[in-house]
């Protein structure tokens, strides 16, 4: 595997020490730079093309806008979102907006690094612990089904919208339902077709959303 090069975004120095140190303690994994501020992201994005820029939703300058500028001047950057804010609109925001992924502070090494692993192979990432969290919440009471974009899916493809709403991998769904990974994966890109939307993510986003609106 080629070594994956970091640049890591918050205002804490001493953060962002200790992600460093857990990082470049991985053998294919170097950070190459570090910065506070949005205006820092960009510059060492443009300076040092990493291939991940790890940011702070609550940063100097604003996560949510240093995302919007990574994407459209260095779209080559994979973003990932580590913060400790928690709440399934800037879940969605971030990653709407070109997050590949979204961990909170305070993860083990070991699942920063597969964070960062996942997101430069090409795919989304949220932490399993953030997902349950969204997904377990209360449903508030709604007041009249409005039409979805639901009905054209099969039956088999509820059932991986419904498991992939609840936070299982690919792998998972696929022993749940037993069949192979490379089926779920086949499924999963008629899902995303059919809903309009871009990965997986968004798909389990939309998936609760619904729930919420046909819940009790």
């Amino acid at each position: 595997m080629s070594e994956i090069q970091v640049v890591i975004i918050d205002s804490d120095p001493l953060f962002r020490a200790g992600v460093a140190y857990t990082l470049n303690a991985e053998a294919d994994i170097t950070v190459v730079g570090e910065g506070a501020s949005a205006s820092d992201a960009f510059r060492l994005a443009v300076a040092l093309k990493p291939n991940v820029v790890i940011l702070d939703i609550g940063m100097l300058g604003g996560g949510a806008e240093a995302v919007e500028t990574l994407v459209a001047h260095c779209s080559d950057v994979k973003i990932l979102m580590l913060t400790s804010i928690v709440d399934d609109q800037h879940v969605c925001s971030a990653m709407q907006g070109g997050a590949w992924g979204y961990v909170l502070k305070g993860v083990s090494g070991p699942e920063l690094v597969q964070s960062v692993k996942v997101i430069h192979r090409g795919e989304r990432y949220v932490t399993p612990a953030l997902a349950a969290r969204l997904f377990a919440r209360p449903r508030p009471a709604a007041s009249k089904p409005e039409p979805t974009p639901f009905s054209s899916l099969t039956g088999r493809e509820e059932q991986i919208l419904t498991l992939l709403a609840e936070g299982l991998s690919n792998k998972e769904i696929g022993g749940r339902l037993e069949i192979s990974e490379k089926t779920v994966k086949h499924y999963l890109t008629i899902i995303l077709d059919k809903l309009n939307v871009r990965n997986r993510v968004q798909a389990a986003l939309l998936a609760y959303n619904r729930s919420n609106l046909v819940g009790h």
